[in-house]
Formats: C-alpha cells, sequence, structure tokens
C-alpha cells in the first residue's frame, strides 16, 4: 500500500525534526487566519516533517482543526502517524482504508482524527492536503443548529477500545498466554501489566506479531523440520524498504516475505515496498498471515457472496479482497478457526479494528486444519 517514496520516508522519519522540540501554536503560522488562534497542539504531538500548517479552526464541537499540506503522498503521511501516535502509547481505533479514508486515535480523554481533504486550486499537483483534528472529549459541547457537519468523525463512544481495555480479560487468555510463555514463544516483558493496564489487553505491533508467530509455529511445529519457517540470513537482500537488515525483527519479517505469507516484492506484489514494522495489527492482517500456516496450501478463491453466506459477516464488504481468501479458508477449519477461537460467535468481523496480546495469543496458541493440528500445550507435553 505504501509503496511510494520509501527511502524519502525513512530518511524523514529518522531525521531530527525541529518543529518538535517547541509546542506549536496553531494560528499564528498561518498566514490565512486573520485572528490567531489560542490553541496549541500537545508540546509532543508529532508533526509531519514535510507538513506545512495551513490554516487552524476552532470548530462547533470543542475541537481543533488544523489542515496541512505536504509533497509526499497521503500513504507515507499515514505510515508516519501510525508508527509516532502507537509509539506515544495512542491507541489506534480505526485504520484508513478504501471506505473509510481516516486515521482514528485516542488517548485519555482525547482523541485525534487524521484525513485527506481535497483541495481548492486544481492546479497544485504532486501536493496532499489533509486535516488533524484533536478533540478532548471532557469538554466537548454539542454542535448548534445549523452547523454543517464535519468531514471527520466523531469521537468514539466511551464504549471505545480505550475504554474496554480495563476490563478484566477473560480467564481462557490467560490460558494461552501462559502456555505460550512456557514454551518460550513470549517472554516476561511482553506479558507484563503496564499503566494498570493487564497485559492481555495491550496493542500489538506488525513486528511483533511476526516475531511471535513465527516462534509459535516453528516450536510448535519442533517435532516436523521439513515444516519449518526458515530464518532469513543476515547476507539476504531485504524485502521491504523500511525492515533493514539491522533490525531485531528482520530475520522472522524476511523469512515470512521470503515464504510468501507476507505480500511483498518477492510474492509478486510490486506495491508492498514498506511493512510498517511499528503499525498496530489489525483484525483481517492477523487473519491473513495465520491461515496459510494452518493449511499449507494455496488460499481458496473467495467472494463476498462466499463470506456472507458462510460467516454471515455483516461487513464483509469492508474486507481486503486478499484477506477474504484467508477468512473464507479459516471457516473451512470448523471449530479448530483462528475466528471461532478469538472472537466466538459475530455477525461482524471488523476488520479493520486493532487487536490485543489476548487476542494473538488465542491466534498462535494453534497450527492447523480441521482435527490435524497441534496446540502449544501438546509441544509443552511432549
Amino acid at each position: 500500500m505504501y509503496g511510494c517514496n520509501g527511502g524519502k520516508f525513512l530518511q524523514n522519519t529518522l531525521a531530527p525534526d525541529p518543529k518538535l522540540t517547541e509546542p506549536v501554536t496553531l494560528g499564528t503560522a498561518s498566514p490565512s487566519t486573520s485572528t490567531p488562534s489560542p490553541n496549541q497542539l500537545p508540546a509532543d504531538f508529532p508533526l509531519y516533517p514535510q507538513a506545512k500548517l495551513q490554516s487552524t479552526e476552532q470548530r462547533q464541537d470543542g475541537g481543533i482543526a488544523t489542515n496541512w499540506t505536504t509533497p509526499d503522498p497521503i500513504d507515507l503521511v499515514y505510515a508516519f502517524y501510525q508508527k509516532e501516535l502507537a509509539a506515544k502509547q495512542w491507541q489506534i481505533v480505526t485504520q484508513p482504508s478504501d471506505s473509510d479514508p481516516q486515521l482514528v486515535a485516542n488517548q485519555a480523554t482525547t482523541t485525534v482524527s487524521i484525513e485527506p481533504q481535497p483541495l481548492a486550486d486544481k492546479q497544485q499537483a504532486g501536493v496532499t492536503s489533509f486535516t488533524i483534528v484533536l478533540l478532548d472529549k471532557t469538554t466537548t459541547s454539542s454542535p448548534t443548529a445549523g452547523t454543517p457537519p464535519s468531514s471527520i468523525a466523531p469521537a468514539p463512544s466511551p464504549t471505545s477500545t480505550a475504554s474496554i481495555s480495563q476490563n478484566s480479560p477473560p480467564t481462557e487468555n490467560r490460558d494461552y498466554l501462559a502456555d505460550l510463555t512456557q514454551l518460550g514463544v513470549l517472554s516476561s516483558a511482553d506479558t507484563t501489566p503496564k499503566n494498570n493496564t493487564p497485559a492481555t489487553s495491550r496493542g500489538v505491533t506488525r513486528r511483533e506479531y511476526v516475531r511471535w508467530l513465527v516462534a509459535a509455529y516453528n516450536r510448535i511445529n519442533s517435532t516436523k523440520p521439513t515444516q519449518q519457517i526458515r530464518l532469513a540470513t543476515p547476507d539476504a537482500k531485504s524485502a521491504f524498504q523500511d525492515v533493514p537488515l539491522t533490525h531485531p525483527d528482520f530475520p522472522s519479517i524476511q523469512g515470512l516475505a521470503e515464504a510468501g505469507i507476507i505480500p511483498s516484492p518477492l510474492s509478486g506484489d510490486a506495491t508492498s515496498v514498506l511493512f510498517r514494522p511499528e503499525a498496530p495489527l489489525t483484525r483481517e492482517q492477523m487473519i491473513l498471515w495465520k491461515v496459510p500456516l494452518d493449511s499449507r496450501q494455496p488460499l481458496p478463491a473467495a467472494s463476498l457472496d462466499a463470506i456472507k453466506q458462510t460467516w454471515g459477516f455483516q461487513d464483509a464488504g469492508k474486507v481486503e479482497p486478499r484477506a477474504l481468501r484467508a477468512v473464507l479458508a479459516d471457516f473451512q477449519n470448523g471449530e479448530q478457526s483462528n475466528i471461532r477461537r478469538v472472537f466466538g460467535y459475530t455477525t461482524l468481523f471488523q476488520p479493520k479494528k486493532t487487536v490485543n496480546l489476548g487476542e494473538v495469543a488465542a491466534t498462535i496458541w494453534y497450527f492447523g486444519a480441521n482435527s490435524e493440528g497441534l496446540s502449544a500445550r501438546d509441544a509443552l507435553s511432549r
């Protein structure tokens, strides 16, 4: 997805940004705002290095909307904020997609939305316009009558991921976690609660999932050397521009790419040149990379009708076409399907929703198709 200007993105991300050293007062930097706004972005809020502030608006609902332009494509803007917000402990609530091109994240009582906007000047070829909206839910006021609706989605309700994550996790998830820890797939650091949040509720990045997925698969199938995922050697040429040979999870990420499990230029996908290792893992990505290791067969052809007739998912249209095949193959695994084991009975798959450690543990605890499979507990009993 993020195929353009990959090298330039890495350079921009790693380079120090002088704008991050002090708070940015919104409104004073915008020539289009006649009266400077007293509102500010948080001092530690990440600013995209190549973006220029165009205008600032105080919204009727109490939010602050800032409008920016950059010469970089929106994909790189998304990748930057997915990485930087996750690093600053923001919870990614909504991932951008073709049907809903916005990124939404929560931190405590604050919601941020990032969404591309059309340019008023059609002559500005090669320029991307996007809006960042910050909304403090503790001070949100209802819009007055006649207020035009914002193009940015409203803040999530109190039942959003941020509040749900404080609930006690199911006992079964703790059991999955305990087995995988005893097997050596997870470390004590991985399973240590942080900020009074259970370990099972913490978010998982794409690189973490690949590391645990490969480790769990190889250790559960340790008696089957011909079925092991081969870790990449240091002299391999990286399949992704943002996963150098020095990256700590390079062997696992490259290994899955070379095995054809992760889409990459090696598998003929010329657009998948970035892996986005720090981006939060979504449900459809978790299933897409896991199911081929269960069946060890090519994924079947799939259609929206097939998903609706089997799983009955109301939101099947939101699943990316490549992941549809994995979702259908998972249904064919009956009671051992990952979706049933992790999410139970549901008519909503919510493919773009981020997953937590408990859900990942339930996924990688078992590998196999139908009744021919092995669990982490089976491996421990050998």
